[in-house]
């Protein structure tokens, strides 16, 4: 029987005492996220744009439930359906027991998993089991992650192996988040020179590295110029889902802060235009498509619009605070949802929803 997170008390105070300051500060942050993300209203009140879409209903699609297929494979592993427990925490208690539930249920269901970034675990090493699943999902696809800031504050491509090798992981995401650290109380502000260090990482790296935003999107221009650095795939974690410019306000102690996070709460590109305009200048990038997606229905439209695979992590953290039960129900929810859309659209793979006329515009004539 699994215990509700709320029911975890948190590292005691005398463990922390040996830590540096900076250390000490990133795992209260760490903290903060999740409560913030669990109580308050953080979500953003831009639309991702998927809603401007639908499927054009197919009454009969001469197709039984066993001639659906929902596997795929994204560099180059293979996976049970498109979806990915996108990137969310760890360096706590709490944010152990988050991952390991995320990641058994990764395991169970056959899909990809990222974790929050591991910046915490660099600064202290003590935490880097609160980022350790493998021991629980040895076959998942499975993603470390560290902001592409910290590129120009002392981490170069050391670190950056470190947390790989630490999560035996398959890929490193690196996160570009300049809004969150521009309302982040004393943010890494310094985004100078990163696309040439990028490029540097890429080189670099034994595992390839996937460029992804926090919320705010990412436009064809920047796609081009990233996968010109060579990033092996960009996740573009579009507006539409949590305002990290919110949850950084809910935290914030100075008022300018705060003002800032609320001014710019909704700033962003939705994730549906993400999509579309860097599938119309990387047609073959390997692409994950994030930013506020809720259902098997929003992830079924992403992969129609040209995404690879579709991430979710407020549903999935919801989930994880709650229990493995509540995890499970939701990739059953999330799966039965997938094949619904295929099923309805007589479509037998994800491949066949890019079809002409399978997915249209809202309000545009149907033949």
């Amino acid at each position: 029987m699994t215990r509700p997170i709320d029911s975890l008390s948190p590292a005691p105070a005398q463990a922390l005492s040996a830590l540096s300051e900076q250390a000490i500060a990133t795992q209260a942050r760490k903290a903060e996220h999740i409560r913030v993300c669990l109580e308050e209203n953080v979500q953003s009140h831009v639309t991702t744009g998927l809603e401007r879409y639908r499927f054009t209903h197919c009454c009969l699609p001469e197709l039984a439930p066993a001639d659906l297929n929902l596997h795929t494979t994204f560099l180059g592993k293979a996976l049970a359906a498109p979806l990915l427990i996108s990137s969310m925490t760890g360096g706590t208690d709490l944010a152990r027991v988050i991952n390991l539930r995320l990641a058994a249920a990764a395991q169970r269901h056959g899909l990809a998993m990222g974790v929050g970034s591991q910046r915490v675990a660099i600064e202290n090493p003590e935490v880097v089991s609160t980022f350790a699943v493998r021991s629980v999902a040895p076959d998942i696809l499975l993603f470390a992650n560290l902001g592409a800031v910290q590129l120009n504050y002392t981490y170069g491509v050391e670190e950056c192996l470190r947390v790989v090798d630490w999560l035996r992981a398959d890929a490193l995401v690196l996160h570009l988040n300049p809004l969150q650290e521009c309302v982040q109380t004393r943010g890494d502000r310094n985004f100078r020179g990163l696309f040439d260090k990028i490029a540097a990482l890429c080189n670099a790296l034994p595992v390839p590295v996937i460029a992804k935003e926090v919320g705010n999107g990412i436009s064809a221009r920047m796609a081009q110029r990233l996968v010109d650095c060579g990033v092996g795939a960009i996740d573009v974690a579009g507006a539409g889902g949590t305002s990290w410019a919110r949850v950084e306000s809910e935290r914030a102690q100075d008022p300018l802060q705060r003002r800032l996070g609320n001014t710019f709460a909704n700033w962003g590109i939705p994730t549906a235009d993400c999509i579309t305009s860097i599938r119309a200048i990387a047609p073959q990038v390997p692409l994950i498509a994030s930013g506020g997606l809720r259902n098997g229905l929003d992830v079924a439209k992403a992969i129609a619009l040209g995404a690879d695979l579709g991430g979710l992590a407020l549903p999935f953290l919801q989930a994880a605070a709650d229990s493995d039960a509540a995890l499970d129900e939701l990739i059953k929810a999330l799966i039965a949802e997938l094949n619904t859309v295929l099923l309805c659209t007589g479509s037998a793979a994800l491949r066949d929803l890019r079809e002409p006329g399978i997915l249209v515009k809202a309000g545009a004539g149907m033949e």
